[in-house]
């Protein structure tokens, strides 16, 4: 699939838009949040915590998309989401108190979770089997760029603005950002009208088991691998920012590639090899004593951390057209559910021993390779078949729903029984 071809879908440079604006706000705000926390707030480690606990409060409850989507087109809803983080972050340098964050963090994470849930679903729905993978790993890539961008314009900017001003202004960017886009109509392919309810089938239970490992392994990752770098290997500021560096122009570098791996490989392949390598990288940074190899196996994490994206991809191939969007948004909610737990005990664990919390993501991982195991998906060319009769059919009948005044009811697989046989002749 070459990618100038999918260059040529609207959707492709409306999500790649609202992607990089989502990257500028959620990356400076986190290079600035800490110094303002502390030098101008000046809240203290629990209040941190409290809002951090808070900040992961709208990714669980991402199933609310669902109903905003009866009032508001998603891509429309995409374009607001980024609008809202700006707003979050501008509002940060205006309201400079404990309380004032905590409101802050709430609002600029509403936008954050509300556009990660529907730019997935957009990109499942608008691009096909093939497509999807190589649309994730590229916006994955030019995240990273806008990251690395970011940092340095902060950098730049520290000694000629103040901390507020920076998020103000960072603030305004975000929000012009979602505001032009807002202004765009990407939505020029027929797609499969979405559920506008929640979706919690048997048939996807896979899916939701392994977002919430996913989340799991996540929260280990974000949580305690740069807390133990910082307490037990004694890095400091400059330290993390090159392994931050180094992070950003591998996942630039990468993720293009493992969006090509699980169209060659498949599913089943990429997050093998992704859980696999996650067993050996836990219980390293549990036994491993060495500062060199711990930054290799912290930098390593970070590339087997964009494989997740096999998960939606491997939904895409088995689900119902109609069921992505709400999916989705549960999936994200599912993912989320770890990000209350993980922190909390993880944090009781490694005031007992540093190390359980690792051990921990060494056994997490084993369970998701385990479960892995069972992803069947059809062939790419079977499932591109399917999906294009699926489409045929679904229109077929909103045209025939239109023609009568009601709409039809759609079946669980939105396909006629003619066309499933066509498919099998095939």
């Amino acid at each position: 699939m070459n990618m100038e071809e999918i260059k040529k879908n609207p959707m492709y440079n409306y999500l790649l838009l609202l992607a990089l604006f989502s990257a500028i706000g959620l990356q400076g705000w986190r290079t600035i949040f800490n110094n303002f926390a502390v030098d101008v707030v000046g809240i203290n480690g629990y209040q941190v915590g409290v809002i951090q606990s808070v900040r992961e409060i709208p990714g669980f409850l991402t199933f609310l998309v669902i109903y905003v989507l009866l009032v508001i087109k998603e891509h429309r809803l995409s374009a607001i989401s980024v609008s809202c983080l700006g707003v979050g972050i501008f509002l940060t340098g205006i309201f400079p108190s404990y309380y004032g964050l905590i409101f802050t963090t709430f609002v600029m994470s509403v936008g954050f979770h509300y556009f990660e849930t529907t730019s997935n679903s957009l990109s499942l729905q608008y691009f096909t089997m093939n497509e999807a993978p190589l649309v994730m790993g590229k916006l994955r890539s030019y995240k990273a760029v806008a990251n690395i961008t970011v940092g340095a314009a902060i950098w730049l900017l520290a000694n000629q603005l103040g901390i507020k001003e920076n998020l103000m202004l960072l603030g305004l960017l975000v929000i012009a950002g979602g505001v032009y886009a807002s202004s765009i109509n990407p939505a020029k392919k027929a797609t499969t009208p979405q559920e506008k309810k929640i979706v919690l089938k048997r048939r996807y239970w896979l899916f939701y088991v392994l977002n919430f490992l996913s989340g799991a392994r996540r929260q280990i990752f974000v949580v305690f691998a740069i807390f133990m770098l910082v307490t037990k290997y004694g890095f400091e500021v400059q330290d993390i920012t090159v392994l931050f560096i180094i992070n950003n122009i591998i996942t630039y570098l990468l993720t293009p590639y493992i969006g090509k791996g699980i169209n060659l490989l498949g599913e089943r392949k990429m997050l093998s090899i992704e859980y696999s390598s996650m067993v050996i990288i836990f219980l390293g940074y549990a036994f491993i004593e060495n500062r060199g190899v711990i930054s290799l196996l912290y930098v390593l994490d970070n590339i087997f951390f964009h494989f997740a994206m096999g998960i939606n991809t491997y939904f895409q191939k088995t689900a119902a057209p109609k069921d992505i969007a709400p999916s989705m948004a549960v999936g994200f909610t599912i993912n989320h559910i770890s990000a209350v737990v993980i922190p909390v005990f993880g944090g009781m664990l490694w005031m007992l021993n540093w190390k359980i919390p690792f051990i921990i993501g060494a056994v997490l991982s084993v369970t998701s390779l385990l479960f892995v195991q069972m992803i069947k998906t059809e062939s790419t060319e079977e499932n591109e078949t399917y999906n294009r009769v699926t489409d045929k059919a679904s229109n077929k009948e909103n045209d025939k729903a239109d023609d009568k005044g009601r709409k039809l009811p759609h079946d669980d697989t939105g396909i006629q029984e003619t066309d499933t046989q066509s498919i099998s002749n095939s």
